[in-house]
């Protein structure tokens, strides 16, 4: 059931700590940490961070997807 859980989020979420965690070579799994924690601590400003994050990532592949479509 909890693996379950886990696969939904990391389907459906928007990829930003898979992004972060390659872009600069650290552990995935560190980086959400970082975000459930300092979520707690910042009351939630990190996840307004993740949201507009996975906001403009996802506009970028749109876009991506777009410009190889028209060539």
């Amino acid at each position: 059931m909890l693996q379950r859980i886990f696969t939904f989020f990391e389907r459906y979420s928007f990829g930003v700590c898979t992004y972060l965690g390659e872009r600069f070579n650290i552990s995935i799994s560190k980086i959400r940490l970082f975000f459930i924690y300092t979520s707690f601590l910042a009351v939630g400003f990190p996840l307004i961070f993740y949201f507009f994050a996975g906001i403009v990532l996802d506009l970028r592949n749109y876009i991506k997807r777009q410009h190889t479509y028209y060539r």
